[in-house]
């Protein structure tokens, strides 16, 4: 009698799914933490923006709503794409941003004594935001074809690389976006393991640097008085002064100051309800969130971008090669320094310069491309195991 062979039974695992998938390793905290942020960040371009009486205008909402949808996709999309196929094309998309702000200086729309924006219907395309994200690609790129052997001509080319976008950018003139790209620069060549007498070296030239271009009349004067005033609070000013360069920052503070503890309410703070700050929809958000959510809603805010700042520290530390450390410490020093910045302004610590504030401020450009960074650490964090 003929022995009818058995079915092979498909082992039970092979019934779910490949758990190495990437998707099983997205970071859901730092997904939670950005739509937090950029939720609360609709809310308060909204309050910033409404007006004081009905009908309230929900024109800069809706656009805030739309960058913001846009910034997801542009999230998921990186975040797919295998980031180390993303930097073997750095010298494409470095080689774009250059050409990007050498055309907006030519033929670029100007906005308060900057010539930085391409204007494109009812909207704007600032490339100094995207020159952030091909800063930190074009230094990844080249450091890690180095692996570790910098001597001084190496060293001399990844300046050249953070070089070309901060003299462009200074070029508009935005003092603001040239300092960010010089935190990125030094943070990366420090990752990249440049040696310390040579970091030390760099510093006072950025220095030196930066006290040239204050005195050099490459700024207007208002700028060059705007990014001083925070040093200069307590001597007596002029009339056209407090009309001008202390306006901001005076105002910035009596909002943030009135907002006390847990602040006057959503809605209701008389400095933002009646726009007496300037530019605070974009600039200075952190205003409307100290007036109307106090001390209690600006810490809340803060630990949000704490562990944001976390979360991409330790993705830095999970990554199974340099070039993932290097695109997370360069996210890393993007965020840290605008977040210091454009907060330390508002309160009175550091200069008034136009950076805004990740996932805030109103904009296309800035939100877009603060997304995009975030998606590259989530795709390092993700093929952490591949």
């Amino acid at each position: 009698m003929a022995t009818v062979p058995l079915t092979r039974r498909r082992p039970l695992a092979s019934m779910h799914r490949d758990p190495s998938a990437i998707w099983h390793h997205v970071d859901a905290l730092m997904v939670g933490c950005l739509l937090a942020l950029s939720t609360l960040g609709m809310l308060m371009v909204y309050s910033a923006t409404r007006g004081a009486e009905e009908p309230y205008d929900t024109r800069l909402l809706k656009r805030q709503a739309l960058f913001v949808a846009l910034g997801l996709i542009a999230a998921a999309v990186t975040a797919v794409i295998d980031y180390r196929a993303v930097v073997d094309r750095a010298p494409i998309f470095y080689g774009a941003t250059v050409v990007m702000l050498v055309a907006v200086t030519i033929v670029g729309s100007s906005r308060a004594g900057t010539q930085g924006w391409f204007q494109m219907g009812s909207f704007q395309l600032q490339p100094s935001e995207f020159a952030k994200l091909a800063l930190i690609l074009g230094l990844t790129y080249m450091a890690t074809q180095y692996h570790g052997d910098l001597d001084l001509r190496r060293v001399g080319v990844l300046l050249g690389i953070g070089a070309v976008p901060v003299g462009l950018v200074l070029l508009q003139p935005d003092l603001g976006t040239a300092l960010v790209s010089v935190a990125i620069t030094f943070a990366l060549l420090v990752v990249a393991g440049v040696r310390g007498r040579v970091l030390l070296l760099l510093g006072v030239g950025a220095i030196a640097f930066a006290v040239f271009v204050l005195n050099s009349g490459l700024l207007d004067e208002y700028q060059t008085e705007r990014l001083t005033t925070f040093a200069s609070q307590e001597r007596p000013r002029t009339q056209a002064e407090e009309r001008d360069s202390f306006w901001n920052l005076e105002q910035s503070k009596i909002a943030i100051g009135s907002g006390g503890v847990t602040g006057k309410g959503l809605f209701n703070g008389p400095q933002t309800r009646l726009g007496t700050v300037p530019e605070q929809h974009t600039d200075f958000i952190f205003t409307a969130v100290g007036e109307q959510l106090g001390l209690a809603g600006a810490a809340a805010l803060l630990g949000l971008y704490a562990t944001i700042v976390w979360r991409i520290w330790r993705t830095a530390q999970l990554a199974r090669d340099d070039t993932g450390t290097m695109l997370c410490m360069g996210v890393l020093a993007l965020f840290v320094f605008q977040i210091f910045q454009n907060v330390g302004m508002t309160l009175g610590i550091m200069p008034i310069t136009g950076i805004p504030l990740p996932f805030l401020s109103y904009g296309g450009s800035s939100t877009i491309m603060a997304f995009i960074a975030l998606g590259l650490v989530m795709n390092v964090h993700m093929r952490r195991f591949r």
